[in-house]
């Protein structure tokens, strides 16, 4: 019976909140929801709750905004405050993944479908989610490949992608 990896991607903004989900097999991310921030973070975090039960969710992926040159800047700091508010929130485990260019990668992929702007706007948000997911998928999957390839890490750990988590 195959392992079910089913995980909610998250693109933390300070308006809305785009969320993705892939399959159970944990190959292709999708687009799924925007989440309007109600200016209330508890009920937002039982908003996502709420996803992540409808889903049956295993985990959740959370885009960090780190700088250009890597660093943690303030966002990335507000964001990380928030993933462990989630982690006591949601039940299953919660990752963070390097975010850097994925709204850019969002917006340019809707624009070369010829979406409109006002459109655009409203689901740029949960295609955002879907890139930050889809790139911790395959990082995973490429990890598991390596894994399955070469044997366990150092000293009997198992590798790991590099992600941050």
């Amino acid at each position: 019976m195959p392992v079910d990896r089913r995980t909610v991607g998250l693109d933390l903004g300070s308006r809305r909140i785009g969320v993705a989900l892939c399959d159970s097999g944990g190959r292709l991310a999708t687009p799924y929801e925007v989440v309007q921030r109600s200016g209330d973070p508890a009920r937002d975090h039982r908003e996502i709750a709420r996803l992540v039960a409808e889903a049956d969710a295993v985990r959740v992926v959370v885009g960090l905004p780190r700088a250009l040159d890597g660093s943690v800047g303030i966002a990335a700091q507000g964001v990380l405050a928030e993933v462990e508010q989630l982690r006591a929130a949601l039940g299953v485990p919660v990752h963070t993944w390097d975010e850097r260019l994925t709204t850019v990668t969002a917006d340019r992929s809707l624009r070369e479908a010829g979406v409109a702007g006002t459109k655009r706007r409203k689901v740029i948000d949960q295609l955002a989610a879907a890139v930050i997911l889809q790139a911790w998928l395959d990082a995973e999957s490429i990890a598991a490949a390596t894994t399955a390839a070469t044997g366990p890490g150092p000293e009997g750990r198992e590798a790991t992608s590099g992600a941050p988590s």
